[in-house]
């Protein structure tokens, strides 16, 4: 496997990120957050410009270079849950202009005559209240449902741009031509591996900003920065950020080649960046001082989701747990 970007993934990346720096800057997030702004309009952006159609297995690195810049912008669209929880789930059945997300336990399938019945109640669905279908896992089987057939509702979390949602299906009843016949398991892995990625772009941002902050803020007539103290911190942060990059893009390039050690390397993406951001969360808002405190900083925005993206599908100790149960189920 290469670990370095070709020549067409670099540009890719220089891409994706002058388009976000235009359409997605800290001002329209501050919008959203304070004043529930409608970030439908940069959803449509994302579709005309194709990268809704990221939707092959091959596509995995490429797909991956997209969700570090959707995290390293604080992306307030359904992005992240369409690409990685709902279409692996639905193949086929995802269409570029609509959004989905996925409905990973808490559900139960029943046969009848006419079909399938769906019941069960689902929380912390990613974008649950806002996505035009989901696809519902169950025992049975994974079945494609319409957003209008379940009552979805929206929880508060401390991340302002972030949709977390309860979602209750009351007997919804589907036909057999609602089964999409993906495998979950596959699926969860590009799940994990787009938290990951996720989680890598907002600690960067808040790297970024640090380093800003500690080159420009003096104390004893010199940049704070200059401090041996404060060097440590931001190189920690640095390594943390750098071990976290290397195993999420590794967990992409498994998913692309289809690579049997795709589901050890997406939960080891997802502790290392579970871990990443606990490092760049303690030393950055400590680098800022009473500033990394206060809501007219923009620090904010890439913290929550950083720690937003730990919380999803397990943190960092559940897979330490994962990968340790794996390593000793292969020397038994």
């Amino acid at each position: 496997m290469l670990f370095e970007f070709d020549s067409d993934q670099r540009l890719w990346q220089k891409t994706i990120h002058e388009v976000l720096v235009k359409e997605c800057p800290p001002a329209l997030i501050r919008g959203i957050a304070d004043e529930g702004a409608d970030p439908a309009p940069l959803w449509r952006v994302y579709a005309d410009l194709g990268w809704t159609e990221l939707t092959e297995p091959s596509e995995a690195v490429e797909l991956a270079i997209v969700l570090e810049e959707l995290g390293w912008a604080t992306d307030p669209t359904p992005y992240l849950a369409t690409m990685t929880w709902f279409t692996p789930l639905a193949p086929g059945v995802a269409d570029g202009g609509q959004t989905g997300s996925a409905v990973l336990d808490g559900v139960s399938a029943r046969r009848d005559r006419d079909g399938w019945v769906l019941s069960g109640v689902a929380r912390h669905v990613l974008d649950g209240d806002r996505a035009d279908r989901l696809a519902v896992v169950t025992d049975a089987g994974v079945f494609a449902v319409p957003a209008a057939d379940v009552r979805a509702t929206r929880v508060d979390v401390f991340d302002p741009t972030l949709h977390i949602a309860e979602v209750s299906l009351p007997g919804v009843r589907v036909g057999d031509d609602a089964r999409t016949g993906a495998d979950p398991r596959a699926a969860r892995d590009l799940a994990l591996t787009g938290l990951a990625l996720t989680i890598v772009g907002a600690c960067r941002r808040v790297l970024e900003l640090t380093l800003d902050h500690v080159r420009t803020r003096e104390q004893f007539g010199a940049p704070i920065g200059s401090f041996q103290a404060v060097k440590h911190k931001a190189v920690d942060m640095h390594v943390a950020l750098e071990r976290a990059r290397a195993l999420a893009y590794f967990a992409a390039l498994t998913i692309a080649a289809d690579d049997p050690r795709r589901r050890l390397a997406a939960s080891m993406a997802k502790a290392a960046a579970g871990e990443c951001q606990s490092v760049v969360f303690r030393n950055g808002l400590q680098l800022f001082g009473a500033m990394g405190f206060t809501w007219e900083n923009d620090l904010q925005f890439a913290l929550k989701r950083a720690v937003a993206g730990e919380l999803l599908l397990g943190g960092a100790a559940e897979h330490r747990a994962l990968i340790a149960e794996e390593y000793r189920a292969a020397h038994v």
